[in-house]
């Protein structure tokens, strides 16, 4: 109710009313701003809830299951975890979206949340994803606009910090957790299993990173670097906790090959430190990088403290 915002501001600036504490949740602020209501500008602490991470779970994380299932806590407490994910996306399109009136056009956005499940992972190419939707590009701007106010979405920008070469452009879109992400990518038989799970994977780490740094007070920026020749490093962090290039694989087995657009990122940032994180059970380093398992890595990553 955004008018209770109103009088919870009244309530604050009350002199006789000091020990007055709110906790005001809420999945959008996007009508909040539509109705112009108090916002609290100055006078509340913006807090972001993630989906579960592994070390909140502890001897109850398992990272296939995470792959496939995700760690919204309403998901991972679920005695049907798939039969919840199927209708979680379609919670959001019935009551948030339709009810709001946010979108003229139920199933076209229905029909985006399909396609753009394709990009997850990936740099976004907003004509593409028109085409493929049979839309205006207004339109997806505009869809991918309410995906990110209702939360359910992030994207990560290119690091271009004293940038050597040419970048590229497009920022990378995720789903902000990777149960939803596989609950909407349609899989058949012409869909490859690994690609699905290659997506998967990275997200998972990457919705671990967001959550990381969200709770350790922000203090560092998530991008990912690439050049317009292709090369790619999956995230690049930078702030108070240094300079790190980590490149994310769905791979055992360490190929040398792996380790080449971090070797690049290196060469451009001689001061950034190197990870990789993959399927494997070793944890050693190759060439100057740093190589963890991904359970291990995801387990250890707590709010506050070093990435490795």
């Amino acid at each position: 109710m955004p008018e209770l915002l109103t009088v919870v501001h009244a309530l604050i600036e009350q002199a006789a009313a000091p020990a007055l504490q709110f906790i005001l949740t809420g999945s959008s602020a996007r009508k909040v701003r539509r109705a112009g209501v108090d916002l609290l500008a100055g006078r509340a602490l913006l807090r972001h809830m993630h989906p579960f991470v592994a070390a909140e779970l502890g001897d109850r994380f398992d990272l296939e299951r995470a792959l496939t299932e995700g760690m919204v806590p309403l998901v991972v407490a679920a005695a049907s975890p798939e039969q919840t994910l199927r209708s979680y996306a379609a919670l959001y399109v019935e009551q948030e979206v339709q009810m709001e009136g946010l979108v003229r056009n139920i199933g076209a956005f229905a029909r985006f949340l399909e396609v753009v499940s394709f990009s997850h992972g990936s740099p976004l190419n907003v004509a593409n994803i028109a085409r493929e939707c049979e839309t205006e590009r207004n339109t997806v701007a505009g869809y991918l606009s309410i995906l990110q106010d209702l939360l359910l979405a992030f994207q990560l920008p290119v690091f271009t910090r004293r940038a050597k070469r040419a970048l590229a452009a497009h920022p990378k879109f995720f789903y902000f957790d990777t149960g939803v992400f596989r609950s909407l990518r349609p899989r058949g038989p012409l869909d490859r299993a690994e690609e699905i799970e290659g997506a998967a994977l990275e997200g998972l780490v990457v919705q671990h990173l967001r959550t990381w740094n969200d709770y350790s007070g922000g203090r560092n920026s998530l991008s990912y670097w690439c050049t317009r020749s292709g090369v790619e490093v999956d995230v690049v962090i930078y702030g108070e906790d240094g300079l790190w290039g980590i490149e994310i694989k769905n791979t055992r087995r360490i190929d040398g090959r792996d380790l080449r657009a971090l070797r690049s990122v290196a060469d451009d940032y001689p001061e950034a430190r190197l990870l990789f994180v993959y399927r494997g059970t070793e944890r050693l380093e190759r060439e100057g990088v740093l190589c963890l398992p991904c359970a291990d890595f995801l387990r250890q990553l707590r709010p506050g403290r070093a990435l490795a």
